[in-house]
């Protein structure tokens, strides 16, 4: 018999037909006649109700059947007798294929706080939050890729080691095979990385954009989807060492083109999790609820699946960064000296600031376009006004900026002074500026943070609660 899975089973009218389950039991409950058990098998949130009568099994198998003990059922599929579900199973025969030991298992049918689970990350995702979690996880990156796929963009693997730091920031977690005790040094007392595995000093990269544009500059349209690390000492609910990125690189886009691409992207993905993730949602909107209670009325967050439609039913304001200082410096936070952090031009902006634009000011999502150029990064497409750069950010709420792009700087001349201005090796560089030498085109792109598009999905508060195993300062289990 084949096994047939939960979230399926669901779906079926009672046949009285034999079924056959397999799963993790949540809770078992009963008298002495009869035990009720809830069973999941991860395919959904619900669990369905195993009826098994103790008089047609074994006492130490019932025995065994404890919470998180994973078993086998094949049983009857009949009407429920209860409320909540259509249909639950009469147990025929019952295994136990994995017992858990009642007295050490450690996700116990009882709230537990997510710092614990955090601790337990290995077993959180038996718990209903952190299943609906992965479940959205895996909605969302299923949505990027039919996203860019039906707009005729190609999927391009960039590499996780390289030479080069795209952000120019010096964050990066060092790549070497050499012993750390006793390294070859040069004449000078240096480490010699030419004896090292690649010849040279490598890292683990922070972005796949510059390999991005090399692709862009043949294929047209790319998109890059995996693994970036900073080696950020930020110990904060929005920061991980390890994070996943998507970039998109596309060959004659100039900025609009890019702040319209952006904003059609998100829509899609939140409207795919509305579509395909109601259960979870709504799951998920009622916990945050429940934990959001105690605050005063003031504080607490827009409800998870308004704050999705709200998205979805705004466009989203396009407005230059000196416009949102000048409306900062006359908002009542800031003449009352509520912000923490000092608004004024050619200082970036902070969570603060983004948030109180999207909620108070334009109560609408947000594109901030044309930040002073001395605050963004050397690739950037400088403006006329030669103070300013074609970038752009994407503000949501209660999550801040969501999204970093720009139009990058096609001038050979224009991008080789300024690697020189910040400081960045044009040598080193080479393979990068010879798409400027050679057919250059305006292009543009844009990095989406895959973890802070989750949060603002799934309504969760904290970074390390959306990826399946964080990495953060003095934290790599697992």
């Amino acid at each position: 018999m084949k096994r047939i899975k939960i979230k399926d089973l669901l779906q079926m009218e009672a046949r009285d037909e034999h079924v056959l389950l397999k799963g993790w039991v949540r809770t078992k409950r009963g008298s002495k006649n009869v035990n009720f058990i809830a069973l999941n098998d991860g395919s959904c949130l619900a669990n369905v109700q195993v009826v098994a009568d103790v008089n047609n099994f074994e006492e130490d198998t019932l025995k065994n059947v404890t919470t998180g003990a994973a078993i086998s059922v094949v049983g009857e599929l009949v009407a429920s007798q209860g409320s909540g579900q259509n249909v639950e199973v009469i147990a025929k025969e019952l295994t136990v294929l994995g017992p858990a030991d009642p007295d050490k298992y450690p996700i116990q049918p009882k709230r537990h706080t997510l710092e614990f689970l955090r601790e337990n990350a290995h077993l959180r995702f038996r718990t209903n939050t952190f299943s609906a979690v992965f479940r959205i996880r895996h909605a969302m990156a299923f949505a990027i890729h039919q996203y860019f796929n039906q707009k005729g963009f190609y999927y391009l693997h960039t590499p996780l080691i390289t030479a080069s730091d795209a952000e120019g920031a010096g964050q990066m977690f060092r790549v070497s095979t050499l012993d750390p005790k006793n390294p070859p040094l040069t004449e000078e007392g240096n480490i010699d990385y030419s004896q090292d595995f690649f010849g040279r000093s490598t890292n683990l990269t922070v972005s796949g954009q510059l390999e991005g544009e090399l692709g862009a500059t043949a294929l047209g349209e790319v998109y890059t989807f995996g693994p970036t690390f900073r080696a950020e000492n930020s110990n904060t609910t929005r920061h991980l060492a390890e994070f996943w990125m998507i970039e998109p690189e596309m060959a004659f886009y100039e900025l609009d083109d890019n702040m319209d691409l952006a904003e059609e992207f998100l829509k899609f993905c939140i409207q795919y999790a509305l579509d395909n993730c109601m259960e979870d949602l709504v799951f998920l909107s009622k916990r945050l609820q429940e934990e959001e209670k105690s605050k005063p009325q003031a504080e607490r967050s827009m409800e998870l699946i308004e704050k999705l439609k709200f998205v979805l039913e705004n466009d989203f304001v396009r407005c230059p960064y000196t416009e949102a200082i000048d409306i900062l410096r006359n908002s009542k936070p800031f003449k009352k000296k509520k912000f923490q952090f000092p608004v004024e031009w050619g200082t970036d902006l902070q969570s603060e600031h983004e948030r109180y634009l999207v909620e108070k000011h334009f109560k609408r999502p947000v594109i901030l376009i044309d930040y002073p150029k001395d605050i963004k990064s050397f690739y950037m497409k400088q403006n006329p006004d030669g103070k300013t750069v074609a970038a752009m950010d994407v503000l949501f709420p209660q999550i801040g900026e969501i999204i970093g792009g720009s139009q990058r700087e096609e001038d050979y001349e224009k991008l080789v002074t300024r690697m020189d201005e910040m400081g960045v090796p044009a040598e080193e560089m080479d393979w990068f500026l010879d798409t400027r030498r050679y057919g250059t085109v305006p292009h543009s792109g844009f990095g989406l943070g895959f973890e802070r598009l989750l949060l603002f999905v799934t309504g969760m508060g904290n970074i390390r609660d959306v990826i399946p195993f964080p990495r953060t300062p003095k934290n790599a289990e697992f």
